[in-house]
């Protein structure tokens, strides 16, 4: 997923804080939002102890997104996020939330190569990581993949329209489906993966009329990553939301500005240190320690 936008209506699924950490959020939960007609919010996480703060704001699905490459560790792609670092970062996101619905995102090259190693890897996502679902970049032609896994007993949420881990075959990112041809076959991608037994659908970066068409002949829920306002979820890289990136997608509007907030934190900090302003000491000995200790050194 590339780093993406959020957006929430009057309907949004978001959660009051008081009753966030005690309502489960499953599947089921997911399907029965989208009867219904009310829009969820989601975004990605990567540690427990902001997985703990975004389950008390009352966002229900969490994401941990192969992003954790770029904005955990610093390399310019997606592409670099290993396989054990993402089961450990997604059992993390879920200890720290653990009643949001955790998706994990499978990275590059663990499930694209042989069926067999693809359904493995994402077992480890359900058994090490306790993902409620895997996230696969994938278009029609791994409706076999989706179906295996499926059968396997592992939610498998369709990443489909623009794919980062394809970026490279096209010399960089893109927007799917703006012409005809390929709006139709973004319908036909969607089709065959639901088919295939896809719990839900996650479309990146096209027309807002191309996912609306999607989100009308799907049964699925649908979350939506620069996809326009039809879709049921919305997603967001939360490192975008907070103003913590130099640069987002032109949908990805920040919320906040957490990034000036610790420059001047950490700032204060370098000040403090430099004047000897650390305020009271809180561990001091009792007198008949102190002295005893004066008088082991003279000894």
């Amino acid at each position: 997923m590339t780093r993406a936008s959020s957006t929430r209506s009057e309907t949004s699924a978001a959660l009051p804080a008081s009753d966030a950490a005690a309502t489960p959020i499953t599947i089921r939960t997911l399907a029965k939002w989208r009867r219904e007609g009310v829009k969820f919010a989601a975004l990605t996480c990567y540690d427990a102890t902001t997985a703990r703060w975004l389950e008390r704001a009352g966002v229900p699905v969490l994401l941990v997104g192969d992003t954790a490459a770029e904005v955990i560790l610093g390399h310019p792609a997606t592409l670099h996020a290993p396989l054990d670092f993402m089961i450990t970062l997604t059992a993390a996101v879920k200890r720290g939330g653990p009643s949001r619905f955790v998706m994990a995102d499978m990275p590059f090259l663990s499930y694209g190569t042989e069926d067999a190693e693809g359904i493995r890897n994402a077992g480890r996502f359900m058994t090490e990581g306790h993902a409620d679902a895997v996230k696969l970049e994938v278009d029609r032609r791994h409706a076999t993949l989706v179906e295996k896994m499926s059968l396997a007993g592992i939610p498998v949420v369709a990443h489909i329209g623009s794919r980062p881990q394809h970026a490279r075959l096209r010399g960089g990112y893109w927007s799917a489906g703006k012409t005809a041809e390929t709006a139709r076959e973004l319908l036909e991608d969607a089709r065959c993966l639901e088919e295939a037994g896809a719990t839900m659908l996650l479309v990146e970066a096209c027309p807002a009329e191309v996912a609306e068409e999607i989100v009308q002949r799907s049964r699925l829920p649908v979350v939506g990553c620069g996809a326009g306002p039809a879709c049921h979820g919305q997603i967001v890289v939360l490192q975008d939301l907070l103003g913590l990136t130099d640069w987002q997608p032109a949908f990805a509007t920040p919320t906040a500005r957490i990034g000036d907030a610790i420059v001047k934190a950490a700032s204060t900090w370098c000040q403090r240190v430099d004047g000897g302003d650390l305020g009271p000491h809180p561990y001091s000995m009792s007198d008949e320690e102190r002295e005893a200790f004066r008088r082991s050194l003279e000894s």
